[in-house]
C-alpha cells in the first residue's frame, strides 16, 4: 500500500518521518516540491476527468486546451 501525506508543519513532518523510518515494514522517500506539485496536478486533472465522465462538467475543445499550453 502506498500513502501520501501531507504535513504542513516541518518539525511535526520530521519527528513523523522518523517515526516511520525507524519501522523495518515502512519505506520512506521525501518528494521535491516539484515532484509534489505533478502530484497533485495529475490528482487534479483527474478528478476533473471524473466530472466529466460523471456529467457534470463539460469537456474542452481540444484546440482550446492546445492553445492554452
Amino acid at each position: 500500500m502506498k500513502l501520501l501525506l501531507e504535513i504542513e508543519d516541518e518539525l511535526k513532518a520530521t519527528h513523523l518521518l522518523e517515526v516511520l523510518k525507524g519501522l523495518s515494514y515502512v519505506k520512506t522517500e521525501r518528494l521535491s516540491a516539484e515532484k509534489a506539485e505533478l502530484l497533485k496536478d495529475i490528482k487534479a486533472a483527474i478528478e476533473e476527468i471524473k466530472l466529466v465522465k460523471a456529467g457534470q462538467k463539460e469537456a474542452k475543445d481540444a484546440e482550446i486546451f492546445l492553445d492554452e499550453l
